[in-house]
C-alpha cells in the first residue's frame, strides 16, 4: 500500500490514510472508513473458498482499518463479490442475491431490507462503512447489470466513487464488464498498473 500510494500521491486518499503512507513507523489507525471495503474485492478472486475470501479481507483491511467495522466492511464486499462470482458459473441470479442478501444480513448484521427509493432522499455524504456500505450493496441487488448497478450508486449522492466502486465490485463479478466501460477504464491506467492487473488475471482468472 505504501509503495503504491506514494507513487500515486495525489491520488486523493482520505486524510488519515495521507498520513499513514507518510509515516516512518505506520500502525493501523482503528479507522472504520469506507476504504476498506472499495479495495476489498480482490479477496473473492484469489480465494478457493467463502471463508477463504473473508480471511483475505480482512488482511486487506487490517493494515489501516482494524476496527471491527472496517472490517467487517471489506468482508462484505469480498463475501458478497465471492457469490457472485461462483452464481456467475452457475448462471442462476436470484438465488445469488438472496444469498448473498442473507450474508449480508447475519454475517456482517447490515440492514438490507430497505430499497433504493427509500435511502436516496435523505442519503447524505458518509464514508464509514456502515453508512455507505450496506447502501452500495442493496444498489447492486436492485439492478440487472453492472452498469446499473453503478448508476445506482451514484444517485445516492453521498461518497460516489467508493460507493459505485463497491457496488460495482459483485456486479462485475456476476454480469462483468462491458467491454466499453472496461476499455476506457484500463485506458487511465499506466504500464506498470496494467501489468500488475495482467499477472492477477492469468493467475486467479476473471
Amino acid at each position: 500500500y505504501r509503495q503504491w500510494g506514494r507513487e500515486w500521491a495525489d491520488a486523493d486518499y482520505g486524510g488519515r490514510f495521507c498520513q499513514w503512507l507518510m509515516e516512518d513507523d505506520p500502525k493501523p489507525y482503528n479507522s472504520f472508513g469506507n476504504g476498506s471495503a472499495m479495495r476489498a474485492s480482490p479477496a473473492a478472486y484469489a480465494a478457493r473458498s467463502l471463508d477463504e475470501a473473508l480471511r483475505i479481507a480482512e488482511e486487506t483491511a487490517a493494515p489501516t482499518h482494524n476496527h471491527p467495522r472496517g472490517i467487517i466492511g471489506a468482508r462484505a464486499v469480498a463475501g458478497a463479490t465471492f457469490i457472485a462470482r461462483k452464481a456467475a458459473l452457475d448462471g442462476d441470479e436470484a438465488s445469488c442475491k438472496r444469498e448473498i442478501k442473507k450474508f449480508l444480513q447475519n454475517h456482517c448484521g447490515y440492514d438490507m431490507q430497505r430499497t433504493v427509493a427509500e435511502i436516496r432522499p435523505a442519503y447524505a455524504f458518509d464514508e464509514t462503512c456502515q453508512g455507505s456500505v450496506p447502501e452500495a450493496l442493496i444498489c447492486f441487488l436492485e439492478a440487472s447489470c453492472f452498469e446499473e448497478a453503478v448508476r445506482k450508486a451514484v444517485s445516492l449522492g453521498g461518497d460516489a466513487d467508493t460507493q459505485a466502486c463497491i457496488a460495482g465490485a459483485p456486479a462485475g463479478a456476476l454480469w462483468g464488464v462491458p467491454e466499453h466501460i472496461r476499455w476506457r477504464s484500463l485506458g487511465l491506467l499506466d504500464a506498470k498498473m496494467l501489468r500488475v492487473l495482467e499477472a492477477f488475471a492469468e493467475r486467479f482468472g476473471r
